[in-house]
């Protein structure tokens, strides 16, 4: 897995991710076939997101417990030990303001 997160920014502290991950209500997380990804859509702009960062963002309902969005993604891409990667792009989408 891995996630860009480039900025000119100082790197600061990530929030811990919350324990039961919801999308933002200001945002939309949609796929776009005309550029086979899926792209989070905000009132000011759209972010493209790679194919394990929609993974993760689309399981951030409210419902799925951080471990459960681990699980099932372990299964999807049958793989083992992705929980940091997951709990990093959770705490980078805090920080953002992706999560409520």
């Amino acid at each position: 897995m891995h996630f860009d997160a480039a900025s000119d920014a100082p790197e600061l502290p990530l929030p811990s991710p919350p324990t039961l991950p919801h999308l933002s209500r200001q945002l939309h997380l949609q796929y776009e076939a005309a550029q086979a990804r899926w792209v989070l859509i905000a009132p000011d702009c759209m972010v493209q997101l790679n194919d394990s960062a929609a993974e993760i963002l689309r399981r951030c309902d409210g419902r799925h417990t951080v471990a459960d969005i681990v699980s099932e993604l372990e299964v999807l891409f049958d793989t083992r030990g992705i929980a940091p990667q997951v709990q990093n792009l959770l705490a980078e989408g805090a920080r953002r303001g992706w999560l409520d």
